[in-house]
């Protein structure tokens, strides 16, 4: 006797409403699989396998009988077969990927784009905000306004760079580190001249001993008018006796190029920048020492930190060409610092951009027309020079006269005429 139930043939066992199934499509046979599956082996049949993440389907009721709490078959609520039921027993459920249980693979690679521009433009930002900081930082106090009787503007841009003896902000135990003595007030230690344009970088240095003629100008402070008498005095003196802008006034009208902007930086300045670089490396061929400067170098390879930096700088009197000597030195080094600075590991990184800046804030001064952008057009030519892409020269000297240097009028007027007219420079200084 049959186990099925009443109303069931054999043939029929395969469809819970009870009807036969000879004859029936292999489609309908296989919807009736999908509908229910056998809870144990029908003879005949190889016995289901199950995957490690498809579990086995709880039973079916026996036909015709009561409702089994543990049997869903999915009709009522539209899931297909193998997928996580809402109701009891369907938590925790992986279907492996099949359809109602997706579960999406992570994009790594996606998350790292994100990652990557998350992390660059947060260093923008702080970039872009350090720049903006320290341009209005900057101290503006220099007014090219209050210069008169310029020269016309040439081709290219002309900066005058100015290094003074200014002790400002530095204790007696700097001063004393520094070897820079107490001296009231401010001189200038060194001079130079860069022309920047569409035929490299020229850098051309001022000896402070250089015999000038202090022209007519308008007192920077008082606004008087001062006539010219022919004067001639060295030219630091200019900068002695009325600051800045008795200089650029006394620079003009002894060459005739047109000064677009004027940077300054004193000795603490100078100092704290070479040290937020870390150092700036310098190949001195030939050993030598100088009590007043603190120098007291050896000859070769070797990193100059802020205060080795200043005594190599301010050194004279070791030379035998003393002051001309000097300025080869301070092109040398400049040269070497902007070299250093201007990268893009300093100037796009603002773990090092920001104290780099903030070192020398405090003693540069600038003209009211120069930001901080013609400060980095200024360090980029500077390192131009560095590297074989310009030329950096003395003032060409025909002689000396009471102990001034006197420039060479013929070679200075075709100097200065390269220069307007933004040629190459084939003028060869001292």
């Amino acid at each position: 006797m049959n186990d099925w139930p009443q109303g069931w043939s054999e043939n029929s066992r395969g469809d819970r409403y009870g009807r036969g199934s000879a004859g029936e499509p292999e489609s309908a046979r296989a919807m009736r699989q999908v509908r229910r599956e056998p809870s144990g082996p029908v003879p005949g049949r190889p016995a289901p396998q199950y995957g490690a993440n498809v579990p086995r389907q709880p039973s079916a009721p026996p036909y015709g009988g009561g409702h089994d709490p543990g049997y869903d078959s999915g009709y009522n609520t539209g899931q297909v077969y193998g997928a996580p039921q809402g109701g009891q027993g369907g938590g925790g459920y992986d279907d492996g990927g099949y359809a109602g249980g997706y579960r999406e693979t992570p994009d790594w690679g996606r998350r790292v784009k994100r990652t990557a521009v998350t992390v660059v433009t947060a260093l923008l930002v702080v970039t872009v905000g350090t720049y903006f900081w320290a341009d209005s930082k900057l101290r503006e106090e220099v007014d090219l306004s209050k210069v008169i009787e310029r020269p016309e503007e040439g081709d290219g841009t002309n900066y005058l760079i100015v290094g003074s003896d200014s002790r400002e902000g530095m204790s007696d135990e700097d001063k004393k580190r520094l070897h820079t003595g107490s001296a009231d007030g401010k001189r200038t230690d060194s001079m130079m001249i860069l022309h920047t344009g569409s035929n490299g970088p020229t850098l051309i240095s001022l000896p402070r001993d250089s015999d000038v003629e202090i022209p007519s100008f308008k007192g920077s402070d008082s606004g008087k008018f001062y006539e010219g008498t022919g004067r001639r005095v060295k030219l630091n003196a200019a900068y002695a006796e009325d600051g800045p802008e008795l200089l650029v006034r006394t620079v003009e009208y002894n060459t005739g190029l047109h000064i677009d902007h004027y940077v300054e930086i004193g000795f603490a300045g100078f100092a704290n920048i070479v040290d937020a670089v870390g150092g700036v490396e310098m190949d001195i061929p030939k050993a030598f020492k100088d009590e007043k400067s603190g120098a007291d170098f050896e000859a070769g390879k070797q990193t100059l930190n802020g205060e080795q930096a200043l005594a190599f700088v301010r050194t004279r009197y070791a030379f035998a060409g003393s002051d001309l000597d000097r300025t080869k030195n301070q092109q040398k080094f400049l040269s070497a610092l902007a070299n250093q600075a201007a990268t893009p590991g300093t100037v796009l990184n603002p773990f090092r951009l920001y104290p780099t800046l903030s070192a020398g804030l405090d003693t540069l001064i600038v003209s009211e027309d120069t930001g901080l952008f013609d400060l980095a057009s200024m360090f980029w030519a500077m390192k131009g020079v560095t590297g074989g892409e310009g030329t950096s020269m003395n003032m060409p000297i025909s002689g000396s006269s009471g102990g001034n240097l006197v420039w060479d009028k013929a070679k200075v007027k075709q100097l200065v005429e390269q220069l307007n007219n933004d040629e190459r420079v084939t003028v060869k200084g001292n």
